[in-house]
């Protein structure tokens, strides 16, 4: 019997396919985005870090649109809800409607909750949890949290920072929270609200957030140290990073022990606080709108607190609309500097402008090599705070330009609100409740750009190092 062999020209009969289960097509999806997730962390984790933020402002975004968020129940419009968001995790402060009068308990909450978020850090936040769950870190684990806290440990040590970061959070923020509730029982309120404001002001101060669920702020405590002390304390600790606290609880006041990033940020922190201090003293002293009829103490509580405000924190005591235009530009600086890396604070951190003056300094001696503290700072560490520098500005000038189109307002209150979106300071004008909605989108970006950091966007666009194996011969330009 002969049997025909199929011809390779001939066509084969079709076989029909079975259609993919639901299981296979969600395993499918879920090791697609886990292999795009790997790959954002192989490549870069900072790109990996603005991804993070941009879904964690959706998420709070699409929490704040809710009926249930909005004290009247009616929802919140989307440009407020997403400025409210990005504000929270971004740690600013900036608000376009009251917190207290708009938002209702949940919303309150979630603002908290994107503070708390933001504060750490999702890399962070993420790498936490996952050592909470699975008591370890793999090795991608650990690089995700080594960027999250800009850390220069080894990767064995990340988990015991991490836990420690943790630690030296919730300890910081309990001890404020326990503090002003304790105070604001001995001012009459009652014990919920009282426990409420104690928990929202710790993890607004310690975060550098600036929200209050008081409508009037603190203003009413503008005289009430009980209140005003542990929020400058707490603020200005926040400022520091996790990187100072780490070392400070290491080594403790033995500040030969301590690394060269340590000594930098608090020499800087104190020096700034202090010129702060006394420079928006000196220049309001006599402003009858703001300090002018107070007492020498009291000016001199409102300035010092003023400082600590400043440099990320966003409450205040006065209007600034009353402030005089010299002190407006004061405190745009002091803005501008921020806190320190790593930390809860914006800014152009106050490591890049100690760089930039340490590099100054060398290039009027005459000196090669920038040096302090028996340290060589490597020239990519000044590259880099050029960098930081010239992009901060840019973008401040940027967004001055485009607000400045939208609004018409004048130059230095204009100045003013985007100086503050982009340090995530959150002191403000009001300018940014009276804006259409397109330049509350522009503050909004400057918000999400000041808190990703200069820093991180630019490695986050950057696909890889470049590296030559040639160079070309030195030719000096003539510089200035």
């Amino acid at each position: 019997m002969l049997t025909e062999t199929p011809s390779p020209h001939r066509p084969q009969p079709r076989t029909m396919r079975a259609a993919p289960s639901p299981q296979r097509s969600a395993l499918s999806s879920f090791v697609s985005s886990r292999n795009l997730v790997e790959s954002a962390i192989n490549s870069s984790p900072a790109r990996l870090a603005i991804i993070a933020f941009l879904l964690i402002v959706l998420l709070f975004t699409a929490l704040l649109m809710l009926p249930v968020s909005a004290r009247d129940g009616r929802g919140t419009a989307l440009v407020d809800a997403m400025f409210t968001a990005v504000s929270a995790v971004c740690v600013t402060g900036l608000t376009v409607v009251s917190t207290a009068g708009h938002w209702s308990l949940f919303g309150q909450a979630v603002i908290l909750l994107g503070i708390f978020i933001g504060g750490l850090g999702t890399l962070t936040l993420a790498s936490i949890l996952a050592l909470i769950v699975s008591k370890r870190l793999g090795v991608r684990g650990k690089l995700i949290a080594q960027e999250g806290l800009n850390s220069n440990d080894r990767l064995g040590e990340v988990g015991t920072l991490l836990r420690t970061v943790l630690y030296v959070s919730l300890t910081c923020e309990t001890i404020i929270a326990l503090w002003l509730f304790i105070r604001f029982l001995t001012l009459g309120e009652s014990l919920g609200e009282a426990a409420w404001h104690g928990v929202f002001y710790s993890i607004s101060t310690f975060n550098n957030a600036g929200f209050t669920p008081h409508s009037d702020g603190l203003i009413p405590y503008e005289f009430d140290l009980w209140i005003l002390a542990p929020i400058m304390a707490g603020g200005f600790i926040g400022s520091l990073g996790f990187p100072v606290m780490l070392v400070l609880i290491k080594k403790r006041l033995r500040f030969r022990a301590w690394t060269l990033h340590a000594k930098i940020t608090v020499q800087m922190s104190f020096l700034l606080l202090g010129v702060g201090a006394v420079l928006w003293g000196l220049l309001e002293w006599d402003n009858p709108l703001t300090i002018g009829g107070l007492n020498p103490v009291d000016k001199s509580i409102h300035a010092v607190f003023a400082s600590v405000m400043m440099r990320s924190l966003g409450f205040n005591l006065v209007d600034m609309n009353l402030m005089h235009s010299d002190t407006m530009l004061l405190t745009d600086m002091l803005m501008f500097a921020g806190g320190g890396s790593a930390s809860t604070a914006g800014g152009i951190k106050v490591t890049t402008i100690a760089v930039m003056f340490l590099a100054i300094l060398a290039e009027a001696r005459g000196d090669q090599d920038v040096k302090i503290y028996g340290r060589t700072i490597p020239p990519g560490s000044m590259r880099v705070a050029i960098s930081v520098i010239v992009m901060g500005a840019s973008i401040v000038a940027v967004g001055t330009l485009l607000v400045l189109r939208i609004s018409g307002e004048s130059l230095d209150r204009v100045m003013f609100e985007v100086i503050s979106a982009f340090a995530t300071c959150g002191l403000s004008t009001n300018l940014a409740a009276e804006l259409p909605p397109a330049g509350k989108y522009v503050l909004t970006v400057l918000m999400f750009l000041g808190r990703v950091g200069t820093v991180t966007l630019a490695a986050a666009l950057a696909l890889r190092e470049r590296r030559t194996l040639y160079h070309f011969p030195e030719e000096r330009p003539i510089i200035g």
